[in-house]
Formats: C-alpha cells, sequence, structure tokens
C-alpha cells in the first residue's frame, strides 16, 4: 500500500500493539477521571447551551422544526432522555420574558464549562504536545464561546437540511405500477446526516482542542474511531434502558439527571479514547506497538 504512511503501515501491521498501547497510556493519563470531569461539566453545560442556541435561531427559523431537530439529534447524546430535555427547551421558551442580564450572563458562563474543561483533559492526553508550547490564556478564554457560535450555525443548517429530507420522505415514485414511499430513503438519509455531522464535529475537536496544529487525516482518524465506538455503545445504552435498566427504581425523579450523566459519561471516554489513538499515533516508533 504505497499511499500509506510508514506509520499508518505500522499500526496496520501490529493493530494489537497500538491497541494495547493506546489503552494502556490512557489508563496511564486517568482517563476515566478525565472524563468523569468533562462529563459533570457537560451536564451543567448542556441545558444552558441549548437554550441560547433556541433562544437565538428561534428569530430565524420556525420553533417547532427547530426543536423537532434538537429532540432527534440528541437521541445521539443522550438516547431515551431527549423528550425530556426538549420539554425544558420548550417551557423555557414560553417563558423567555423573565430572562435578565444576571441569568443570561451565568447561562453564558456555564455553558462554556464542558469546552473548558474538554480543553484542560485534551491537554493531558497530548502532553508530548503541550511541554513544547502552550496556548496562550486568551485564546483559551475565547475558544469556547467560538464554538457555541460554531455549533449555533450547525444546528441552523442541520435543521434546514433535515427540513428538506422530511419533505422529501412525504412523497412517493410510482414504478412499473407500483408506488413507493420515499420515507425509508428519508429516514436513511437523516441518519448519514447526523453521522456526517458527528463525525465532522469531533473532527473540529480534534483539530482545535489540542495544542499545536494536528494533520486533518489524523483527527479524522481519531473522529471516525470515536464515532463508530459510540454508535455500538448508543444502541447498547438504548436497549439496556429499553429491556433491563432499573435505574428508575433506584433513582426516582432523579433519573432523567443520572441517565444523562451516565451517556455523557460514556461518550466523553470514547471522545478522550480517540484523541488518545491521535496521540499515540503521532508518538509512535518502529518497536512501540509489538504487543
Amino acid at each position: 500500500m504505497p499511499f500509506l504512511d510508514a506509520r499508518t503501515r505500522l499500526v496496520l501491521k501490529h493493530p494489537a500493539g497500538f491497541a494495547l498501547r493506546t489503552l494502556r497510556q490512557f489508563r496511564a493519563n486517568q482517563g476515566l477521571l478525565l472524563a468523569g470531569a468533562v462529563a459533570y461539566y457537560a451536564l451543567l453545560s448542556i441545558v444552558p447551551l441549548l437554550i441560547l442556541m433556541v433562544i437565538a435561531l428561534s428569530h430565524v427559523i420556525e420553533r417547532r422544526a427547530l426543536l423537532g431537530t434538537l429532540s432527534r439529534y440528541l437521541e445521539w447524546l443522550v438516547p431515551g432522555q431527549s423528550r425530556a430535555l426538549v420539554g425544558e427547551l420548550a417551557h423555557f421558551l414560553d417563558n423567555r420574558g423573565v430572562i435578565g442580564w444576571v441569568l443570561l450572563a451565568s447561562m453564558i458562563f456555564f455553558s462554556s464549562l464542558a469546552f473548558t474543561v474538554l480543553e484542560n483533559a485534551m491537554s493531558v492526553i497530548f502532553e508530548h504536545r503541550v511541554a513544547i508550547r502552550r496556548r496562550h490564556f486568551l485564546v483559551s478564554a475565547v475558544l469556547p464561546y467560538c464554538y457555541i457560535v460554531v455549533l449555533s450555525f450547525g444546528l441552523l443548517l442541520v435543521t434546514v437540511v433535515a427540513g428538506g429530507l422530511q419533505a422529501f420522505g412525504e412523497r412517493h415514485v410510482e414504478v412499473l405500477g407500483h408506488d413507493w414511499s420515499l420515507d425509508r430513503l428519508s429516514g436513511t438519509l437523516l441518519y448519514l446526516l447526523g453521522l456526517g455531522g458527528e463525525i465532522l464535529l469531533l473532527t473540529s475537536i480534534y483539530l482545535v482542542m489540542p495544542v499545536g496544529r494536528l494533520s486533518w487525516r489524523h483527527a479524522l482518524f481519531g473522529a471516525v474511531t470515536a464515532a463508530v465506538l459510540w454508535e455500538i455503545s448508543r444502541h447498547v445504552l438504548v436497549w439496556y434502558f429499553a429491556t433491563l435498566s432499573q435505574v428508575s427504581v433506584v433513582y426516582g425523579s432523579l433519573t432523567t439527571a443520572i441517565v444523562v450523566l451516565l451517556s455523557l459519561e460514556i461518550a466523553a471516554t470514547l471522545l478522550l479514547l480517540g484523541a488518545q489513538v491521535i496521540a499515540e499515533f503521532e508518538r509512535g516508533d518502529a518497536g512501540a506497538f509489538h504487543t
């Protein structure tokens, strides 16, 4: 495979050794502890972040379409709990008149916490970069808010495209006397839209959050790894909560918060594991991947 560089060929030659080295280093970096911190602050950030995005975008796009898109794709992040989150957003929109400057400032602050903690976690994973170059504190301060703006534009674009795909799915095509609904094709395209958006978002995180410049191929490699693992995990979570889970019996009214936190922690673990894959790929050498 002459089109692959030497390091990629090395990983493909010793995949088990590379995987073991990645997991060992992830454990050495206390990856699960870092993921727990990211998940906790993501739980604090998710509602203020969504409120800010919905309030801003509701001025340019119809509210029902916006909440419908959020409900569909929040299922990717918090399986089984998107309806509760969207219900809270709708309730807040009905009472948006109570927002004052103090509450607005608080939401802006809390919406950025997850990105700040994620950047710090990335600095632990990519410690070999931090040892060479540190990011200016002003860049770190502004970066979370840049991501909020980018996510808002992304949500706007996805809402518009998803609306078009849903309208497309309502059509029928007659072929050789048979009437075929385009609903299944529309559903497939909506899924691919979500998957593509997930990989694009992860790639951007791996490109921007670590200090220094990263090859887009390496970022894409880590993003695809994390996305595939999360797709498997979220389907397992959906099955578990639907069949075996007794979390509502144990936690009662706290069920939604516990389930969201668990989903966020698994997602954060896979996100950081994808970063560890990139970091080990960068640091790889000829003898490092042997089992």
